[in-house]
């Protein structure tokens, strides 16, 4: 029996292939989309406090492990006859379970795992804190986190896959459509027409406000935005245009002030 299948190699590779590819497009066409952009260069290099070229090196590394964290899980997971899981035909129905499931998963591992990450003021400093040196996030920089981190992050991931019961094939898709998420709500942009925009109130303006130094105790959520409402921890926000071009993201509870 193979260490691992071909569908669990694409479902381990397509979704950093993924990645990679969107986050490029991003950094390609950015300077086009200036007026589009929440932050300006200028921001970026005075708040930042960790250079784009890390960033880069963090997040190999933490594909790296990701991959090998996905490939062991397949391989404990699969079956005898080296399947990944029992076979069934996937109708419709089956599907948006098994979406649904996935995505209510992802939502509260990832929640309430980067919740706790900010009210512990140990594992704030020691786990978190690097994930927020990006206080102007940019495409790429999603994936910039701790090690530790990193592993649960890619837990949740995991989990999602292994409790909706998805086959490699499925899961490749929806670990894809989850690394589009991420990317676009780090992308610092709103171009008009974003889909993401259309689907989900949370978006990268609405994490943006997160990386805030006003907001970091408010907008955890990945996909729905009712572990913030419940908890109380919904900030809401405007967009407004900026006098030198561009797009500000200003919360709406109360009057701005600037960092």
């Amino acid at each position: 029996m193979a260490f691992v299948t071909s569908e669990e190699l694409l479902a381990t590779l397509v979704p950093i292939a993924v990645y990679w590819i969107y986050s490029g497009m991003y950094v390609m066409f950015e300077s086009r989309f200036e007026k589009y952009k929440l932050h300006s260069k200028k921001e970026e290099e005075e708040k930042n406090l960790v250079s784009r070229k890390e960033v880069f090196k963090a997040v190999l590394c933490h594909q790296v492990m990701s991959i090998a964290i996905n490939l062991f899980t397949y391989a404990v997971t699969r079956e005898k006859d080296g399947e990944a899981s029992p076979k069934k035909s996937l109708t419709l129905p089956l599907l948006a379970k098994q979406l649904v499931i996935a995505m209510v998963v992802i939502d509260t591992w990832s929640f309430f795992v980067h919740w706790y990450l900010h009210q512990n003021k140990f594992l704030y400093k020691h786990l978190h804190v690097p994930h927020h040196r990006l206080v102007v996030p940019y495409s790429f920089g999603g994936q910039y986190m701790h090690p530790i981190e990193g592993f649960l992050d890619t837990m949740g991931g995991t989990l999602a896959v292994l409790l909706s019961g998805m086959s490699p094939r499925t899961a490749m898709f929806f670990s894809s459509f989850t690394i589009l998420k991420l990317v676009d709500d780090h992308c610092g942009m709103k171009l008009p027409g974003n889909p993401f925009y259309l689907l989900f109130n949370n978006n990268s303006a609405y994490h943006d406000v997160h990386h805030q130094l006003y907001g970091t105790k408010y907008n955890f959520s990945v996909y729905f935005d009712i572990w913030d409402r419940i908890l109380g921890t919904y900030m809401p926000y405007s967009l407004e245009k900026r006098p030198d071009g561009g797009l500000e993201v200003r919360r709406a509870d109360q009057e701005h002030k600037k960092d």
